[in-house]
């Protein structure tokens, strides 16, 4: 072999493993967001609980709340869950989240286009509860407000294009920007069809409150540490620090077979 074609295979080779460092360091880099950002969203939580129940207990109690309306096809225990996918899917993935928390936003960034890809073939079903973590520990309304009008949408039919509206918008979260119905309403013209009267009304009117406290205080009897909780059939799987995107395909294919 001549020294010229040494040298370019000893190039390839060197380019192959830069290539790979670099893969690994990206997925190091999205692993330290999500456990960072869950940080974020776990601290003050002792604390907050009986902020929470004190809230709820006002939200209850109060003639302003009014009674629990679920959303439009609503599902789970007490009609807490709102659902992406077909029933039929096999597996179910269960979403604990709140608006305002950077480590829902990065979860949600990390894995949106699997589970895009795996409700729309109907290989998995998601449930996502919605809580009030952040409005707890750092005060404000912008959770239950944004989670209000999450409800709204999915009365629309519109739920998780909103959803997924709200994540690639959240403020900062020190920043109660989604305590304003009127953000809230901006947002919802980047989603087709979903700025309508109806949903304005929706919104203004806290229609979905009452709900949405209650499903908070679910969350709290749950015995929950954090935002996000990702359960898989029931398992945390949120808390494997191994998980990824590809990892949780192969669970949900996996499941399909059995």
């Amino acid at each position: 072999m001549s020294e010229k074609n040494r040298d370019g295979k000893r190039t390839a080779r060197e380019r192959l493993a830069v290539e790979r460092e670099k893969q690994k360091a990206a997925e190091r880099r999205r692993r330290t967001l999500i456990v960072a950002a869950s940080v974020v969203c776990v601290l003050g939580l002792a604390t907050v609980v009986g902020v929470l129940a004190a809230n709820h207990g006002k939200d209850s109690g109060s003639s302003k709340a009014g009674p629990v309306v679920a959303p439009s096809g609503a599902t789970g225990k007490d009609s807490l869950a709102i659902q992406v996918g077909k029933d039929s899917a096999k597996p179910t993935l269960t979403v604990w989240e709140d608006f305002r928390c950077p480590a829902c936003q990065a979860f949600e960034t990390a894995y949106r286009p699997t589970l895009h890809e795996l409700t729309d073939s109907g290989q998995l079903k998601v449930q996502y509860h919605l809580v009030t973590l952040i409005d707890g520990n750092l005060g404000g309304t912008g959770s239950k407000r944004a989670a209000n009008a999450a409800a709204c949408a999915q009365d629309a039919g519109k739920f998780r294009d909103f959803h997924d509206v709200l994540y690639e918008n959240q403020p900062k979260e020190t920043d109660d920007a989604y305590a304003s119905n009127a953000k809230l309403i901006e947002l919802a013209g980047k989603v087709s069809g979903l700025d309508t009267p109806a949903f304005k009304k929706c919104v203004n009117s806290g229609a979905h409150d009452s709900w949405v406290m209650k499903s908070a205080a679910a969350f709290q009897a749950g015995g929950f540490t954090g935002t996000p909780t990702v359960l898989f059939d029931g398992k945390n799987i949120y808390a494997d620090q191994t998980m990824t995107p590809a990892k949780l395909k192969q669970l949900v294919q996996a499941a399909n077979k059995g």
